[in-house]
């Protein structure tokens, strides 16, 4: 019988396994529209600009520099005139996680905006853009930042497929070279698995490179697409999977004594290829991330791996679907044990706390893989416990309802697939704690005066707020006395008045403020130039969660 058929037999047989194949298809789906529905995070958060988002100058800097939170790769750097007119920036520095930028121009009175867009450390690209201005400001010229659905879908259907090349393909020709012995039922289905990963984790090379430049998948076939690509950290991924992938594709070829090696070095290289690249593996500890990672791609290759060689060997009740049941159930133990350690001690690393599994797109996924998981191992402890020993006595029945039962785990661990798959999309919250620690800024500009605010952390709650205070011709200001002004009239908030100190470094803070309730609110910073002069400036300032 040839895989396919196996696959329909198994997906459709009895109403319940019908149900469920049908409510898991649903979860991929929904899966699917999550995955695309958001605007992307930074992945790597920008931590410092210069000049400031929303400064006022008097005239154009020498150079701009973007400070992040961690070291990254500049892609695309442009500066967009008031006019609208594009002006490429290839003149940069990386000095540890600060990007120095040559201004290659002077720049006229108005309204600028910087456009960057780099490479964090986890392969993934970040973007964004800061306003200043020259003079006064004017109207911005208009930057399109629409999220491009198609490109995001090729991307996530492309890691379901190397996922399906790697684990199923590569884990496949491992089970058979280790575990079937001289069997070779599903050999058709892996390499057929490593040959559609084999495609997949080329296009996805190029699929990284049009993210990585943000542009749309007409442009797939420019040669630097496929550069941009193999720059990244994915690139990597993708070079290290091609290599197990195609040691797996050897390993069907050759005799047993070949195979085996073969087949190992494939395993190791799918582990190699998930630690090179990927949020898991970019967070730190990196001595501790890298190899859990490592392990937990391994262990899934593993597992599933052998499920359709299995299956189609105790369908065809072939003479070694016996003897490959009880190595596969010997081993899978101790590969569970592993399996779940590792996710454990990489969940706890990403998420960090308990409320970030409801509050993210990240934990929220996680949550639904954790279901499916729950469900699969259940299932698997069911046919370890209940079913192999009958099954390996020789019952057909059992093992009739052995291979169903397989058949099921299959359709599981696709579910799986799809929502790792969606990770591509959904910084984790360790990354978004990284963010959120940032302060904002505000440039304040009036005729008397003007003022750069900065708010640390930028989100709601206990904050300290810093404030460099200029006259209106960007010159110093020796005030008596500042005074911070905060109001949030739509939520009913009466204004927090706090009157600011000056340590002796030249900049005004105020100490122990609590910002209640996150949201758009107006700033007033009230100076006391003189015993006779008040000069009252304001703008607002958005405070993240």
């Amino acid at each position: 019988m040839s895989t396919t058929s196996f696959l329909q037999t198994a997906s459709m047989t009895g109403q319940r396994a019908g149900r469920l194949a049908a409510g898991l298809l649903a979860v991929i789906v929904f899966l699917a529209s999550l995955a695309v529905s958001d605007q992307a995070f930074a992945h790597a958060a920008l931590v410092k600009t210069d000049p400031a988002d929303g400064a006022v100058l008097a005239q154009g800097p020498a150079q701009f520099s973007l400070t992040f939170s961690e070291p990254v790769s500049p892609l695309v750097l442009t500066l967009v005139k008031p006019d609208g007119k594009p002006v490429p920036l290839t003149s940069f520095r990386l000095s540890d996680q600060t990007v120095e930028i040559d201004n290659p121009q002077p720049l006229k009175s108005g309204t600028h905006v910087l456009s960057w867009r780099v490479i964090s450390a986890d392969g993934h690209p970040v973007g964004g853009s800061l306003l200043f201005s020259i003079g006064a400001p004017s109207e911005p010229p208009a930057v399109s930042e629409a999220v491009d659905w198609p490109l995001r879908s090729a991307i996530w259907t492309g890691k379901i497929f190397l996922y399906v090349g790697l684990f199923l393909g590569v884990g496949g020709a491992f089970a058979l070279a280790w575990l079937a012995g001289s069997g070779r039922a599903g050999q058709r289905f892996v390499a057929a698995a490593i040959l559609s990963g084999l495609v997949t984790a080329s296009l996805s090379l190029g699929f990284q490179g049009l993210d990585a430049l943000g542009v749309p998948l007409s442009h797939l076939a420019q040669p630097v697409i496929w550069r941009t690509g193999l720059g990244t950290s994915f690139g990597s991924t993708v070079l290290v999977a091609l290599i197990a992938l195609g040691l797996g594709l050897l390993s069907l070829a050759g005799p047993l004594a070949t195979a085996k090696p073969l087949a190992l070095a494939g395993l190791a290289g799918v582990g190699i290829a998930l630690a090179a690249s990927g949020h898991a593996g970019a967070a730190e500890p990196q001595w501790l991330t890298r190899p859990m990672v490592f392990l937990h791609g391994v262990c899934i290759a593993l597992w599933a791996g052998a499920l359709v060689p299995l299956g189609l060997a105790l369908k065809r009740q072939s003479a070694e679907a016996t003897p490959f049941l009880r190595r596969f159930s010997w081993a899978i133990l101790p590969v569970v044990a592993v399996l779940a350690a590792a996710g454990i001690v990489l969940a706890v690393i990403q998420v960090q706390t308990p409320a970030a599994l409801v509050d993210t797109a990240y934990g929220r996924l996680l949550l639904i893989k954790l279901g499916l998981l729950v469900f699969l191992f259940t299932l698997a402890a069911v046919n370890r416990w209940k079913l192999t020993a009958s099954a390996e006595a020789g019952s057909t029945e059992v093992q009739r309802r052995l291979v169903r039962s397989i058949g099921v785990e299959m359709l599981i661990v696709l579910a799986i697939f799809g929502v790792a798959a969606g990770w591509r999309f959904t910084p984790p919250p360790r990354a978004l704690a990284i963010a959120a620690a940032q302060p904002v800024s505000v440039h304040i500009h009036a005729l008397q005066a003007m003022a750069d605010l900065s708010i640390t952390p930028g989100h709601a709650g206990p904050v300290v707020a810093s404030m460099v205070i200029m006259s209106g011709d960007f010159g110093p200001l020796d005030a008596k006395e500042v005074t911070l002004v905060l109001s949030k009239p739509d939520s009913g908030i009466e204004p927090l008045k706090r009157a600011a100190s000056k340590p002796g470094d030249g900049t005004w803070r105020v100490d122990n403020l609590v910002i209640p309730v996150p949201g758009r609110w107006t700033v007033r910073i009230d100076i006391l130039v003189s015993d006779f002069e008040m000069v009252k400036i304001e703008a607002p300032v958005d405070i993240r969660p």
